[in-house]
C-alpha cells in the first residue's frame, strides 16, 4: 500500500513512512539533503527570543517564570477543552406551526402492557437489609424481579405508597389547589425542580405564543427553596416567576436534596395523571428552545416515546461509576456495593456487541417522554432503583432500559449530549455563583481643578479635519462592524462558562 493511500503526506523532504526508516538506521543526519544551514534573519531572531528570555528570568526569577508559563498552559487547557467538548451543535428544527401540527393524534401503543396501577401500602415494613424507603415501600428482591416480568397488566411500586392519591398525605405533599390544576388534562407540560436551595430558577426563552397559552411550566421547589425566594423578593402571593408556575413541597420524603428532585423528574406522570407528553429539565437549565420544536424533533420525528441524551464524554457504567467516586458524588461503598450487584446480574463493560444501542450513560438532566404504560412502568422501576441504590441515576439507567427491552420490543431513544446543549444551556448552582467575587467596578476620581493664579492651563488645540468625499471614506464604515447579540456578551464566553460549571 503507498504512502497516498494511506494519507501520508510526499514532497520535496519524503515521505513520512521514508523519515521513520532514517529515524531508525541512524542515517538522518548523514545525508546532506536533510540538513540546512540556518538563514542569517534565523540566527537575529533566535537571539532576540533568547535575550529575551534571559531579561525575563533576570527581572522575574526562574521559579515566578515557570510557574507563569504553567498558569498560561493550563488556561489554554481548559479553554480549548472546553470548547471542543462541551460545544453545542446545530439542530435543525421545524417552525413552531409545522411542529404543532405534526403532533400524533392518538397515542403511541405500548407494547405488551396495556393496564400499569401502583401498590398502596398505609405502614410498609423493611424487610431486607439494603435500600428502599418509606415513600417507596421498600419493595423485596422478589418484587424487584417480578416488575421486569412485563405483563399485559402490573401492579407495581413507584413512589407514592401512602395516602389516597399523590401529594396527599403520602409524602411529597401538595396544596390542594395545586392539585386540582396538576390533575387538569394537557397535551403537553413542561416541568422542573429546585430542592435544597441548590439552584437559581431560569427563565425560558424564546417560547412561542401558542406555547406560552396552552402550555403550563411548573416548577417544583421544597420549603427550604420557598423561604429563600420569599425573603429575596422573587415569590410572591401569586406563586409565578415569570413563566414558572410554583409549586411548594411539603413533607419531603428524602433527606437528600438531590434524592427529592428524582421525585418529580422520574415520577412526573404520577403527579399529572393526565398529561400526553411532557419535558423534564433540572433546575440549574435554562430552556432556549419552543417546547413544540424539542419535541417534534427528538420525540415525533422519531417516533420515540422516550428519549434522553447521551453522556457527552462516557458511555459505560463502570466508567461512570469510577467518575463518580473520583469526584465524591457518592460515598465509595454505596457505588461498589451497586456496581457489583448488577455486574452479578450479567452487566458488561459497553461494547460494540451492544448496537444499535450507543450509550449506557445519559446526560439526565433532560427528559423527554410520551406518559403511556410502558414509559411510566420504565421511569417507576428506574426510580426503584434510585430508591434502593444510590441517587445517581445515571447508574441504573441501562440496567431498567435493558431488561425492559428483554421482554418488549421497546428501548430509549437516545440523543447527542451536543444536540441537547442546542435547547437548554447549563447555569452555575447557586453555592457557586455566592462564591464568585462580584465585578469589580473601577473607581473614577473626581477631576480637580486648579486655582488660575498658580498655573495657566493652556486648553488644547484642535487638530483641523479636513473633510473627505465619499470616495474617500475609510474601509471602517458602520456597516462592517460586528455585532454581538445579547446585549453585546460573545457567546464564547457562555461556552466557557457553561462549560466551566459542568466540570465542578
Amino acid at each position: 500500500m503507498s504512502g497516498a493511500s494511506l494519507g501520508l503526506r510526499t514532497g520535496s523532504y519524503g515521505s513520512l513512512q521514508q523519515l521513520h526508516l532514517h529515524l531508525q538506521n541512524g542515517a538522518l543526519h548523514n545525508q546532506p539533503g536533510m540538513v540546512r544551514k540556518p538563514s542569517k534573519m534565523a540566527l537575529s531572531s533566535s537571539r532576540e527570543k533568547e535575550r529575551c528570555l534571559s531579561l525575563l528570568c533576570r527581572y522575574l526569577g526562574r521559579r515566578k517564570v515557570a510557574m507563569l508559563l504553567l498558569v498560561v498552559l493550563a488556561l489554554l487547557v481548559f479553554v480549548f477543552g472546553s470548547f471542543t467538548v462541551n460545544k453545542a451543535c446545530p439542530v435543525c428544527y421545524l417552525s413552531v406551526e409545522d411542529a404543532i401540527s405534526s403532533m400524533p393524534s392518538s397515542p403511541t401503543i405500548s407494547p405488551m402492557l396495556r393496564n400499569l396501577t401502583y401498590i398502596h401500602n398505609e405502614d410498609p415494613v423493611k424487610v431486607e437489609p439494603h435500600g428502599g424507603s418509606d415513600f417507596g415501600g421498600y419493595p423485596s428482591l422478589k418484587e424487584r424481579n417480578d416488575s421486569f416480568d412485563i405483563k399485559e397488566s402490573m401492579e407495581v411500586h413507584c413512589g407514592f405508597v401512602k395516602g389516597n392519591k399523590p401529594g396527599r398525605l403520602s409524602g411529597f405533599d401538595i396544596d390542594e389547589a395545586d392539585l386540582v390544576e396538576m390533575e387538569k388534562y394537557y397535551d403537553v407540560i413542561v416541568a422542573s425542580g429546585i430542592f435544597g436551595n441548590y439552584d437559581v430558577i431560569q427563565q425560558p426563552k424564546n417560547i412561542s405564543e401558542a406555547a406560552r397559552k396552552n402550555i403550563p411550566f411548573f416548577m417544583f421547589i421544597d420549603e427550604e427553596t420557598e423561604a429563600y425566594m420569599r425573603n429575596n423578593s422573587v415569590l410572591d402571593s401569586s406563586m409565578r416567576v415569570g413563566l414558572w408556575k410554583v409549586i411548594v413541597v411539603h413533607n419531603i420524603p428524602f433527606s437528600d436534596a438531590r434524592r427529592n428532585g428524582k421525585v418529580p423528574k422520574l415520577l412526573l406522570h404520577r403527579l399529572f395523571p393526565n398529561v400526553r407528553y411532557s419535558i423534564w429539565i433540572d433546575g440549574k437549565l435554562e430552556l432556549v428552545v419552543d417546547p413544540y420544536q424539542v419535541l417534534e424533533r427528538f420525540l415525533w420525528r422519531q417516533n420515540a416515546s422516550f428519549a434522553i441524551s447521551r453522556h457527552y464524554k462516557r458511555f459505560d457504567v463502570f466508567e461512570e461509576a469510577e467518575a463518580n467516586k473520583a469526584a465524591g458524588k457518592y460515598d465509595n461503598s454505596s457505588i461498589d456495593f451497586q456496581i457489583d450487584f448488577y455486574r452479578k446480574e450479567g452487566l458488561t463493560p459497553y461494547s460494540e456487541a451492544k448496537l444499535p444501542i450507543t450509550s449506557d450513560v445519559p446526560e439526565g438532566c433532560v427528559i423527554i417522554r410520551e406518559h403511556i404504560p410502558i414509559t411510566n412502568l420504565f421511569t417507576c422501576l428506574w426510580f426503584n432503583e434510585v430508591d434502593r441504590f444510590t441517587s445517581r441515576d445515571q447508574l441504573s439507567f441501562s440496567t431498567v432500559r435493558d431488561k425492559i427491552a428483554a421482554k418488549v420490543n421497546w428501548t430509549v431513544s437516545m440523543f447527542l449530549d451536543c444536540e441537547r446543549r442546542n435547547f437548554v444551556i447549563q447555569a452555575y448552582h447557586r453555592d457557586l455563583l455566592e462564591q464568585m467575587s462580584p465585578p469589580v467596578i473601577p473607581m473614577v476620581r473626581p477631576r480637580t481643578t486648579l486655582p488660575a493664579s498658580t498655573t495657566s492651563v493652556r486648553p488644547p488645540q484642535r487638530k483641523s479635519i479636513s473633510r473627505r468625499g465619499r470616495g474617500d471614506r475609510k474601509a471602517s464604515s458602520r456597516r462592517h462592524r460586528k455585532v454581538i447579540p445579547g446585549g453585546g456578551r460573545d457567546k464564547s464566553q457562555d461556552l466557557v462558562l457553561n462549560s466551566l460549571h459542568s466540570k465542578l
